[in-house]
C-alpha cells in the first residue's frame, strides 16, 4: 500500500513538474467562501435554492438585500462570490451562459468602437463579433496573439477592448496573457482586456493575477463540469468596471436560474480534483496519439513538442483535458475515426466527467468562413478531444480501437 501511494505520488510530481505552483488554499476556498451557514436563519450547511422571484420589503424602497430575483438572488450570491475568490478577483457576475457574458461584457462598448480579438477563439465568439456586434456598429479585427508584435499593431486609436482567448479552441495556441496585458495598457491603460478562461479553469490559470481586467467563463464546462448547466461567468477587480456590468448583468437580464446556480456552486467543490484528473487522463491519452502513425499531429499545451509549452508552464498551474490533433488522411478516416468510438460520445461541448469527441469543421466552428477557418489549420483532419474523467486504460484502449477503424491497413 505505501509503495502504491508512493509510486502515485511521484507520477502526481512528475505530471505538474516544471508548471507554477498550485494556489493557495485553493480547494478550501472553492468548499467555503460564499457558503457560510451563519448567512441563514436555519444554518443550512449547503445553501438553499432560492426560487422566489420577488422579496418581502420592510417598507418602500426598504428591502433586507433583495427586490427582485434578476436583479440579485442568494443563490447566484453564493456562486458569485466563490468564483471571485477562486479567480483571485474582488467581484463575480453569473450570466445566462457563456455567449451572454460575451454581450453583457461587449455592451461597455459603444457604436466606433474597435474590439480586436484573437484570431483562434470558439466559434460562437467568431460569429458574435462578425455578425452582431459589426452591425452594432463596433469596429472586430482579429490578430495572432501569440505574437505579440502582431497585437501591436493591431491596436488603433479607437480600441477599447482586447479579446484573448487561452489556450484557443479548437488549435490550442498559448497566448501569454502578461506580455499582451502589458503591451496593451501600456499602449492604452483604460482598454480593457478579456481573458476567456473557458478551457483552463480558475484552477489552473488565473488571468487577473496576469494583469487582464475581466477573467469571463462558459461555465458550462469546467467550472460546472457535469454538462448540465448552460452558464457564464465574469470576475474583476476594477470597481468601475463591476458597477458597470452589475448595472447590464441587471438591464440586459440574461441572468441564469437559481437552481442553475445552485449545480455550478456544487460543481466548484469538486473542481480541483477533476481538474488533476482530466490533466492526467490527458497527458496520457496525447502521449499515446503522438507515438501513433496513424496520427499527423498532437496539439497538448502539456507536450513539450507544442510551440508554446513554455509559456504554458510559466502561467498555468497545469493542462485541462482538451487535445485537438490531425488524422492521417482525409476526411474519411476523420469520421471513420469518430464513428468508432465508443467510450467517447460525438458530442459538442467539452469539460464534463465524460469523455466528448467532435469535428470542428462540421460542429462546434462550422460558422467560421470556410477561408479563416483553412488559414487558422481547422481542417478536414481535426479532431477535438475533451478527455473526461474515466480509467485511462480506457480511453486508451477506444482511441486505439478508433484508429484501428479509419486506417485498417496499419498496425
Amino acid at each position: 500500500m505505501e509503495q502504491e501511494q508512493e509510486r502515485q505520488q511521484g507520477e502526481h510530481s512528475d505530471l505538474f513538474a516544471g508548471f507554477s505552483t498550485a494556489y493557495k488554499s485553493f480547494a478550501t476556498e472553492a468548499i467555503h467562501v460564499g457558503q457560510e451557514p451563519e448567512q441563514w436563519k436555519s444554518m443550512a450547511v449547503v445553501p438553499p435554492i432560492s426560487l422566489s422571484t420577488t422579496f418581502k420589503q420592510l417598507a418602500p424602497g426598504n428591502h433586507a438585500g433583495y427586490e427582485y430575483s434578476r436583479s440579485g438572488n442568494p443563490t447566484r450570491n453564493c456562486l458569485e462570490m466563490a468564483v471571485a475568490a477562486l479567480d483571485g478577483a474582488k467581484y463575480c457576475i453569473a450570466v445566462a451562459s457563456g455567449l451572454a457574458a460575451t454581450v453583457t461584457i461587449t455592451h461597455l462598448l459603444k457604436s466606433g468602437d474597435g474590439i480586436v480579438c484573437m484570431d483562434d477563439v470558439y466559434g460562437g465568439t467568431n460569429r458574435y463579433f462578425q455578425r452582431i456586434a459589426t452591425e452594432a456598429g463596433l469596429q472586430v479585427s482579429f490578430a495572432d496573439f501569440t505574437k505579440p508584435a502582431l497585437l501591436k499593431t493591431a491596436l488603433k486609436a479607437n480600441t477599447k477592448l482586447v479579446w484573448i482567448e487561452t489556450p484557443t479552441n479548437p488549435t490550442m495556441k498559448v497566448v501569454d496573457i502578461k506580455a499582451c496585458s502589458e503591451i496593451v495598457h501600456e499602449y492604452n491603460k483604460d482598454i480593457v482586456v478579456v481573458v476567456d478562461n473557458t478551457f483552463m479553469s480558475a484552477y489552473f490559470q488565473r488571468p487577473l493575477a496576469l494583469g487582464a481586467d475581466i477573467c469571463m467563463y462558459s461555465a458550462t464546462k469546467y467550472m460546472n463540469g457535469h454538462s448540465d448547466v448552460v452558464m457564464g461567468l465574469a470576475s474583476m477587480n476594477r470597481d468601475d468596471l463591476h458597477e458597470r456590468l452589475k448595472f447590464l448583468q441587471n438591464a440586459l437580464g440574461c441572468v441564469p436560474s437559481p437552481f442553475d446556480c445552485f449545480l455550478c456552486n456544487r460543481g466548484l467543490k469538486t473542481l480541483h480534483l477533476r481538474m488533476e484528473r482530466h490533466f492526467k487522463n490527458a497527458m496520457a491519452a496525447a502521449k499515446f496519439l503522438e507515438a501513433d502513425p496513424r496520427v499527423e499531429r498532437v496539439i497538448f499545451p502539456g507536450l513539450p513538442s507544442h510551440p508554446q509549452h513554455e509559456v504554458m508552464k510559466k502561467q498555468c498551474t497545469g493542462c485541462p483535458g482538451m487535445i485537438t490533433f490531425y488524422i492521417k488522411g482525409k476526411l474519411e478516416h476523420a469520421n471513420a475515426f469518430l464513428s468508432n468510438l465508443k467510450l467517447f460520445a460525438i458530442a459538442e461541448s467539452l469539460g464534463g466527467y465524460e469523455s466528448l469527441a467532435e469535428h470542428p469543421a462540421i460542429m462546434t466552428h462550422a460558422s467560421v468562413p470556410e477561408k479563416e477557418r483553412i488559414v487558422l489549420g481547422i481542417s478536414d483532419t481535426l479532431i477535438r478531444l475533451s478527455v473526461g474523467l474515466e480509467d485511462e486504460e480506457d480511453i486508451i484502449e477506444d482511441l486505439n480501437r478508433a484508429l484501428a477503424a479509419a486506417h485498417p491497413e496499419t498496425k
